[in-house]
């Protein structure tokens, strides 16, 4: 089964097929930042990607409206979005979008 690794959780999930990278985490206990209820209409899921990228699916409508007014860089994607199809991801959550309850590494 695909997996995504969140390095400063640390955490590594199982996603299933057609899962959400955001909807893996929180089936797995991880709270994750998602102010709009996952429906792709703001940003604050976004995961910083470290490797795998190619394993996801491509951009969503909402990913590319992000990407064209710089709201969503290169290596990042929104985790309400984003299905891992095969293989390994390695992501970080954002400083800005971390919550004051988890605790996170200082890597």
């Amino acid at each position: 089964m695909p997996t995504l690794t969140v390095q400063n959780l640390p955490a590594t999930v199982p996603v299933p097929t057609g899962s959400t990278l955001l909807a893996a985490l929180q089936t797995a206990g991880y709270d994750w930042m998602h102010a709009c209820g996952a429906k792709g209409r703001c940003t604050t899921c976004r995961i910083i990607l470290v490797s795998g990228a190619d394993a996801l699916t491509p951009l969503t409508a909402a990913e590319l409206r992000y990407r064209a007014a710089n709201r969503l860089q290169e290596n990042e994607r929104l985790t309400c979005q984003t299905r891992l199809l095969e293989g390994a991801v390695t992501g970080r959550v954002p400083e800005a979008t971390k919550l004051p309850h988890m605790q996170y590494l200082n890597e």
